[in-house]
């Protein structure tokens, strides 16, 4: 079978979220995030391919750069290919593609995920790539969950809501302020304002009403972020903490008033994906009782060297 590849248009975005949900169940995606990601990112370079085998398609490639990290040249690819196109070269002419297009952008390292299976990981061997970090993928169905006893916040420390903020500014601190640290195979070190209101504020999935932040003085000092489906699932983007605000139960506090009131919104399944070397936000997530439902890995190859 010689695959058909071509640059994914409007009229594919809700074949290609049917393809992910159906590869990769955890994922929270929408025909309307995809929309945004080719659009309203313009520092990412966000780019799908799809490939066209049989009656459908069988297999996406969706790129673009890194450009959080300080670093220069960095990008990803990230694949999802139907069990029916394995094996068949469609996996293996979708990533020579994308390969092709990182290189027209100016990457010099590829970094994407692969899903922690012998197949999988051969496949990213096979073709160069080499293992960086683990992450595991946590599950929690709020339907039968039963929530801890709500933390008591520390004097000083009010809750609210990431709706509730007039200036995104604050969280945007926070945000570098906690990833500075944060185990992973690329940092977010370097990314403007402006940027990072693009990339994360603005995005059409993000429930302001559900992420929460803690506050002291106007200051966000930790907070969760929710990425809804606009229907039943919800994906924990990120909860961080500062520095010096850590160790006092914060990252508790901020996810079990955000689960809680996503359970009143009627969602109903949660996930969020955790380093493997991150044992303080495992700890948290397992007070939660959320358990591993899948792992990935992240691989890279240095393009420059092909």
């Amino acid at each position: 079978m010689v695959p058909t590849l071509r640059a994914a248009g409007p009229s594919d975005a809700a074949p290609v979220v049917d393809l992910l949900r159906a590869v990769r169940p955890h994922l929270v995606v929408t025909p309307e995030l995809l929309a945004w990601q080719a659009t309203g990112k313009p520092a990412e370079r966000f780019g799908m391919l799809v490939a066209e085998a049989g009656d459908g398609i069988a297999g996406v490639a969706r790129t673009g750069l890194l450009h959080e990290s300080a670093e220069p040249g960095l990008g990803f690819v990230n694949l999802a290919v139907r069990p029916a196109g394995r094996g068949r070269g469609v996996g293996s002419a979708l990533l020579a593609a994308a390969e092709e297009r990182l290189a027209g952008l100016g990457v010099r390292r590829s970094y994407a995920r692969v899903d922690d299976e012998p197949a999988a990981r051969a496949f990213a061997e096979r073709h160069g790539y080499r293992p960086g970090r683990r992450s595991v993928i946590l599950g929690l169905d709020l339907t039968t969950a039963v929530l801890p006893p709500a933390p008591v916040p520390p004097a000083g420390v009010r809750l609210g809501t990431a709706a509730e903020l007039t200036d995104p500014r604050p969280l945007y601190e926070a945000d570098l302020a906690a990833a500075a640290d944060e185990p992973g195979d690329v940092g977010m070190d370097e990314i403007s304002f402006g940027d990072w209101r693009a990339a994360y504020w603005d995005r059409p999935d993000l429930d302001r009403a559900l992420s929460t932040v803690a506050t002291v003085d106007g200051v966000v000092v930790a907070f969760t972020v929710a990425l809804t489906d606009g229907r039943d699932r919800y994906l924990s983007g990120m909860t961080g903490t500062r520095g010096g605000w850590r160790g006092r139960g914060l990252a508790r506090l901020v996810k079990h008033a955000s689960l809680r009131a996503a359970r009143s919104a009627g969602l109903r399944w949660v996930s969020t994906v955790n380093d493997a070397g991150n044992d303080a936000m495992r700890t948290v997530n397992t007070w939660f009782g959320y358990r591993p439902v899948a792992a990935e890995w992240r691989y890279l190859r240095e393009l420059s060297r092909h």
